[in-house]
């Protein structure tokens, strides 16, 4: 049972050089995400001052890594796509047709095992796309399940991988969809305001009660909450908040009626 999937899309990797003196020539205290519906540009920082910029574009077709074969095709992209990055590249058409284009592909797989010789982890059984920034982390979280199911069932190596692979493979399949999900949220939601009022919501109901509402991000960068409860959870969250925001409106709808009757009586 093997399953290897492509994105549409690939990655490029480029800079923002240092500013004078050293300094970050952007806030170094964030991920900055340009997002243009369909593609996306990020920025991450590095300790010598300088930025990765990582374009995510569509391999074909307008506004991909297929449409452009000169710097002066590049240079015009970028200055009516990214106009504020652009001045902060001085590199770009070097970096642009010097570094490769890479591609994106969700692997998913079964069995993990043979017999009691063999046993994969990490990428070599579940990659995924990188943007929630969990692969490392799934490898290490694989180390430590298998860790323990070796010690639960030592000295039965088949079966202690065989557990180890029904306890992991939900989790793995459930940060595959993660991922491949945030990446059409960065690209074609993070720039909506309705989008970042809803995340800014959450943030608030996390700080009021804490241990009731937990966002999606939080659990799964934040606490070792397996990948597919953390969706469940916030499934369930999700309901509740539905279902809250649908009863304050009832409310205030009976509340509103209450009052217009009520001053159509007194007339």
């Amino acid at each position: 049972d093997y399953e290897q999937a492509y994105l549409g899309h690939g990655y490029k990797e480029l800079a923002i050089p240092p500013g004078p003196g050293g300094q970050f020539a952007l806030d170094p205290h964030a991920l900055h995400i340009w997002p243009r519906g369909g593609s996306m540009m990020i920025a991450l920082p590095n300790a010598d001052g300088s930025f990765t910029c990582t374009v995510f574009w569509p391999l074909e077709g307008r506004g991909s890594f297929a449409a452009f074969r000169t710097p002066e095709d590049l240079a015009l992209f970028f200055s009516a796509t990214y106009p504020d990055a652009l001045g902060l590249m001085p590199t770009l058409t070097a970096d642009y047709f010097r570094n490769p284009t890479g591609t994106l592909v969700t692997i998913r797989s079964r069995p993990w095992y043979y017999r009691d010789r063999v046993v994969l982890l990490g990428d070599a059984c579940h990659a995924v796309v990188p943007f929630y920034g969990q692969g490392a982390n799934a490898a290490f979280e694989d180390c430590a399940v298998l860790s323990e199911t070796l010690a639960r069932h030592a000295p039965d190596r088949e079966a202690a991988f065989a557990q180890y692979e029904s306890l992991r493979k939900p989790h793995t399949d459930a940060l595959a969809d993660l991922s491949l999900a945030n990446f059409v949220e960065m690209r074609d939601h993070s720039a909506s305001r309705a989008f970042r009022l809803t995340r800014r919501l959450e943030q608030e109901l996390h700080r009021l009660f804490p241990r009731r509402f937990v966002p999606l991000y939080t659990l799964v960068t934040f606490t070792r909450t397996p990948y597919a409860e953390a969706v469940a959870r916030a499934r369930r969250q999700a309901r509740a908040l539905k279902a809250t925001a649908a009863a304050a409106a009832a409310v205030v709808l009976v509340v509103a009626l209450w009052l217009l009757l009520g001053r159509g009586g007194g007339r």
